[in-house]
């Protein structure tokens, strides 16, 4: 398929994967949750504003004690998230396509003109045009940034100058989707979502070390097979887990790349591990728990059915996600018992909440970031 192919396929892929995000409760009204009873106090620390988020495929990215946040506008902010402050400010001068990738002195994002673009402490390095749209943000690691794109290619890029390294382009099947993938290090290995597959391949060169499957494609039409693996994926120790959209949750072991179990699935956004338990949202609004060691399920809430929950942070003895109305959910990791719920804005959390310097930050639709403490 051309480039342009590809992209109009995402398109059509999303929006069939909004419907299976809601299924057929897409205009049933969530239940009442109930008087909030504080079980775990926290309060807000800090609240700061940029321009609105709108795509999904838009995250924040943790360094350190700072959180790299980016606006659908172009704008990328860099926040303190010890005191809420910017430490910088840049603008990508186009609408983004994904959210951002950062190593600590540099930061990266792809247009929806297909440019990767690269920020020094808020300002332009360079920039570059990728062959194919990317809907996953960009890696940076060991002085170079690595770009998943729609025609499910991996590239690698010269940190500094932009210089092209190398690319493995792997054939699939013609459909992706348009949100977050998987795209993330693991010692010296570079690790990708592909299809159901999590490839390992040598930052230096491109070369396949091993692929692991998480899940395989089925049915009889192109949105039936597709079984792209969606991010955040998560990591404990040698295992890396990930879900496949809408069809399994699994993990694999990353040192010897064999995959160590999967779980059938139906959820659209990513996951989260402790030492003891894998969490993931379902597309119904489901919380599920399973074994970390092997897959079983542990326990399941559903009391959040209808409210199109974010991917799960750990936080502590808490298991965190947010829901389209702004609401910030914190339950217990090791039975899902309610310990608080949050307000933000109300303009729906655009991304899954993440934590630096002991604060959980959220980051809704319209733009708030909210950094939360212990109480």
């Amino acid at each position: 398929m051309t480039a342009q192919r590809t992209v109009l396929a995402a398109a059509m892929v999303t929006a069939l994967g909004g419907c299976a995000w809601f299924g057929s409760g897409s205009a049933v009204k969530p239940a009442d949750l109930g008087p909030n009873v504080v079980n775990l106090p926290v309060r807000q620390a800090w609240q700061l504003s940029i321009p609105a988020i709108k795509n999904a495929s838009i995250r924040a990215q943790v360094q350190g004690d700072n959180v790299v946040v980016a606006a659908a506008d172009g704008t990328v902010v860099s926040v303190n998230a010890a005191t809420g402050r910017e430490n910088w400010r840049g603008q990508a001068g186009k609408t983004l396509q994904t959210g951002v990738g950062a190593d600590g002195q540099l930061a990266a994002v792809v247009t929806t003109n297909n440019d990767l673009v690269v920020f020094e402490a808020g300002k332009k390095l360079w920039s570059k045009t990728l062959t194919a749209s990317a809907f996953t943000a960009p890696l940076m690691a060991g002085g170079r940034v690595f770009v998943l794109t729609a025609d499910r290619s991996v590239s690698a890029f010269d940190a500094q100058n932009g210089a092209h390294l190398w690319t493995q382009k792997r054939e699939g099947e013609p459909l992706v989707l348009r949100q977050q993938g998987v795209l993330m290090p693991y010692g010296n290995t570079l690790l990708a979502g592909l299809s159901g597959r999590l490839v390992a391949f040598n930052p230096d060169n491109g070369n396949v070390q091993w692929e692991a499957p998480l899940a395989s494609p089925r049915g009889t039409n192109d949105v039936e097979r597709l079984v792209d693996l969606v991010g955040p994926a998560s990591r404990v120790g040698n295992a890396v887990c990930a879900r496949a959209f809408q069809a399994t949750v699994g993990c694999v072991d990353a040192n010897v790349g064999r995959t160590a179990w999967t779980q059938t699935a139906k959820g659209a956004v990513g996951i989260a591990t402790d030492a003891e338990y894998v969490f993931g949202t379902e597309s119904n609004g489901i919380v599920q728990a399973w074994s970390l060691a092997d897959g079983e399920k542990r326990w399941s809430v559903d009391r959040f059915q209808h409210r199109k929950l974010t991917a799960p942070l750990v936080l502590g003895r808490a298991v965190v996600m947010a829901d389209e109305s702004g609401l910030v959910h914190m339950l217990s990791r090791k039975d899902g018992a309610h310990l608080n719920r949050l307000n933000t804005d109300g303009t729906g959390v655009a991304v899954a909440p993440v934590v630096a310097a002991d604060t959980l930050v959220v980051v809704t639709r319209g733009g708030g970031i909210y950094g939360f403490r212990p109480d």
